[in-house]
């Protein structure tokens, strides 16, 4: 199956480039671009799905001209995972594009946007099956530039451009830690072969702390996810639901494949993640339900079940360490398939926000309302997302978020107490983040989709293309199919466990509480359906007046009078003041007939705004004192490059003398 995952890639490659060649024909390098990328990713979908289930492997050793490093690729079953993960979510988010940028036409070139989207879906899928560590760097970095030139697509706005730069200097810096980490075990195993890398004792707990580091940047962690709300939000929708639907997930990917180099974990490895998952999971949360923009508010809740994943692994760390299978088992698993549930249930909401923002122009979430009646299909996607991602059954969030409470509750029991607290205090943290991502999404679907319009309206909302109703339908089914045959999912998840631990054997009954819950949630939702269809029938030959909505007394009742995004979520928001950083811009009355005040309140990021943009600044400063070596002058520069040779001559010397 390796062989038709290159296939695969080859395909979006060659389609980049063709709809590169057509930059000067829109609909033309659209159309080429869009079957070329659907046409890969439906190949690729079904390869490693076979892969997946019949366990194959499969590796494949080239050579090539650069002095370090081999073309060595292969395909596993956690590979095969990621792969499904990968092509799934891009080819739904190309169809989706089909439709989206069809309004950009005669506005911008589509060529360059179409190429970059393919090029980042094969440089994904490139990164998944690299088994060398140059390779692998490469692309990474090929993935992180396409990136970064599709979050800028609307670069004539300086939000946009501001937003790209923090997000490729973010990349940037992870890049570093993986630079530093891939150096460290090739100088250790003498070759930057995955399946020469091994490191033990203080090497591998010096690399963990560089993955963590490094893949964390990408995979949006706390405090390193200041880029993330700001390039998903910049970013057109579809690209957005592809970076956080799949390319923050290779951070995951990364930092899994990194433990199979490490050898045993140590301990203390599970409670750095449990550490970074929970903080992960409540700063984002809270800052989403801060939100009043619509795509930011996605963003900041893709941080959150980022610490959910991270809080699945650390589970499985502490399981490994304290030598319980059924505890590590529990905890991969459930990262595992959050990390394909959360890719469905974020390109959901992502498509369903960018049909929003298509029809009304606005991503304000103060600005909309009562969009349901105008955007039907858009709206009943948009709430089977939001149910989903708020971890509740019968939909598909629901099955990853159960399992990783299954392996906290057996860590707390079955532990002794060093091993129990750290599970203990997963629960607790756990429901925090659940009950805080319902009122997040309740409020989201509510203020856009229910009550009245909150602005006079320019121009009338209306239903988004067909291209866009396929793709929110068929993520809104596959959601849905994955909730209701949960062990379905797990046959995908459990192949991969096996790279991380031969251990990890599935219990016989590991399935049986999500079936019978999700049975369970059916049974509701269809007696609902009943319900509601009975009504409907003793209605039909009924004359039904529609009426003002109850003002509480107001005889004239007005938009303005609805909630807005932080009137619904101040009272929530309140006990976490002390870690939101707020400010407050205000006009007060004043006189005795006061003819305007004003009230502003915005929430920054804590971690940005008061840790890592003056760290940042202050860094700058000291770098700015070294510009006195850049004189302009050529011989100067060849004096540097002379002196660097014979340093690094001297060093070379001595270390050989040694």
């Amino acid at each position: 199956m390796l062989g038709t995952i290159l296939v695969a890639i080859a395909l979006l490659t060659l389609s980049a480039l063709v709809a590169a060649l057509l930059t000067r024909f829109d609909r033309a390098s659209l159309a080429l671009g869009t079957a070329g990328s659907v046409a890969a990713c439906l190949l690729g979908a079904v390869a490693t799905l076979l892969a997946l289930l019949g366990g194959e492997r499969s590796a494949f050793r080239g050579t090539w001209s650069l002095p370090l490093g081999e073309p060595h690729l292969a395909l596993d079953a956690l590979s095969a995972f990621f792969l499904l993960c990968i092509f799934v979510v891009s080819g739904l988010a190309a169809v989706y594009a089909r439709g989206y940028l069809t309004a950009y036409l005669g506005r911008r070139r589509l060529g360059p946007a179409v190429a970059l989207f393919n090029l980042l879906v094969a440089s994904m899928a490139l990164v998944v099956v690299a088994r060398d560590g140059i390779l692998f760097l490469i692309a990474w970095e090929i993935m992180s530039f396409a990136s970064f030139f599709l979050v800028t697509f609307e670069n004539d706005q300086d939000e946009v451009r501001r937003a790209g730069m923090t997000y490729l200097i973010a990349s940037q810096l992870g890049a570093v830690f993986l630079f530093l980490l891939f150096v460290l075990l090739g100088r250790s195993s003498g070759s930057y072969d995955f399946d020469r890398f091994a490191a033990a004792g203080g090497l591998a707990n010096t690399c963990f702390v560089l993955a963590v580091v490094g893949f964390g940047a990408k995979a949006g962690f706390w405090p390193f996810h200041i880029w993330l709300p700001e390039a998903h939000s910049a970013a057109p929708s579809h690209v957005s639901a592809l970076m956080s639907g799949v390319m923050i997930k290779l951070g995951i990917y990364g930092l899994l494949r990194t433990l199979t180099f490490l050898g045993p974990p140590d301990a203390w490895w599970s409670t750095v993640l449990l550490f970074v998952g929970a903080l992960s999971g409540l700063a984002g949360i809270v800052h989403a339900l801060a939100q009043r923009d619509l795509k930011r508010r996605l963003a900041y809740s893709s941080v959150e079940n980022m610490g959910l994943i991270a809080l699945g692994v650390g589970l499985g760390l502490l399981g490994q360490s304290r030598g319980d299978a059924l505890v590590s088992f529990f905890g991969y698993c459930g990262a595992l398939l959050h990390v394909l549930n959360h890719g469905l249930m974020k390109g959901l909401l992502f498509h369903g926000a960018g049909s929003v923002i298509h029809a009304t122009g606005t991503r304000s979430i103060d600005s909309l309302g009562g969009l349901y009646r105008r955007m039907p299909t858009t709206a009943s996607c948009f709430l089977v997302g939001s149910i989903a991602i708020c971890g509740l059954p019968p939909l598909n969030g629901f099955a990853g978020e159960w399992l990783i409470y299954v392996g906290a509750f057996r860590g707390a029991a079955s532990f002794s107490t060093a091993g129990a607290v750290p599970a203990l205090a997963a629960i607790p943290v756990l429901g925090l983040i659940g009950g805080l991502a319902a009122a997040c999404f309740v409020g989201a679907f509510g203020l856009v989709f229910l009550g009245e319009p909150r602005r006079k309206e320019v121009r009338p909302p209306h239903e988004a293309s067909l291209a866009m109703r396929i793709t929110m339908r068929g993520g809104a089914l596959v959601c849905i199919a994955i909730g209701l045959w949960p062990k379905g999912a797990l046959r995908l998840v459990v192949p991969a466990l096996a790279v991380l631990g031969q251990s990890l054997v599935p219990p016989p009954d590991a399935a049986t509480p999500l079936l019978a819950i999700s049975r369970l949630a059916f049974v509701l939702v269809l007696l609902i359906v009943v319900l509601a269809l009975l009504r409907s029938a003793f209605l039909r030959k009924r004359e039904v007046i529609p009426g003002e909505t109850w003002g509480c007394g107001y005889a004239a009742p007005v938009a303005r009078i609805q909630y807005t995004a932080n009137s619904f979520a101040q009272p929530l928001l309140a006990p976490f003041a002390p870690v939101l950083h707020v400010r407050i811009d205000e006009d007060g009355p004043s006189g005795y007939f006061p003819k305007a005040a004003r009230y502003e309140e915005h929430i920054g990021d804590v971690a940005g705004e008061r840790f890592l943009i003056p760290g940042t600044r202050r860094v700058l400063r000291g770098l700015s004192r070294l510009r006195v070596i850049q004189q302009g002058r050529i011989q100067l520069y060849v004096v540097y490059i002379v002196a660097t040779l014979v340093a690094l001559l001297v060093f070379e010397l001595m270390g050989a003398g040694r």
